[in-house]
């Protein structure tokens, strides 16, 4: 061998592994999207989703129960309702997400989520 340098420490190829690993959780799943369009599209697929699965649920079963139109506004209501909850929610995760990388980069401890 012509390197007479030595090859690297079982605890330096640990730490590495881990640090990789760990950054890895971070951009992996169903994370924050990187852009402020990203976040908006999200949140509105999700409200519209939430709207036609309400709407739709409540028009099946008014067709099947004819109880027309009062099924379809109850499960719209329901929509709107599941709608905001998720809106809410991802608001939340995206900010505890948001203020977590601001700790990263100031060197802090993490920050808890409260779920």
């Amino acid at each position: 061998m012509s390197d007479d340098k030595p090859p690297p420490s079982l605890e330096e190829l640990d730490s590495r592994l881990k640090k990789v690993q760990q950054e890895r959780q971070h951009t992996d799943g169903a994370g924050m999207p990187p852009t402020r369009f990203g976040q908006s599209m999200h949140l509105g697929i999700e409200m519209a989703a939430t709207l036609v699965v309400g709407g739709g649920v409540g028009w099946y079963l008014d067709q099947w129960l004819d109880t027309k139109p009062w099924l379809l506004i109850v499960f719209l209501f329901l929509g709107i309702g599941a709608g905001l909850s998720n809106a809410f929610r991802l608001a939340r995760r995206y900010s505890a997400e948001v203020a977590q990388q601001e700790a990263d980069k100031a060197g802090e401890p993490p920050v808890e989520e409260d779920e």
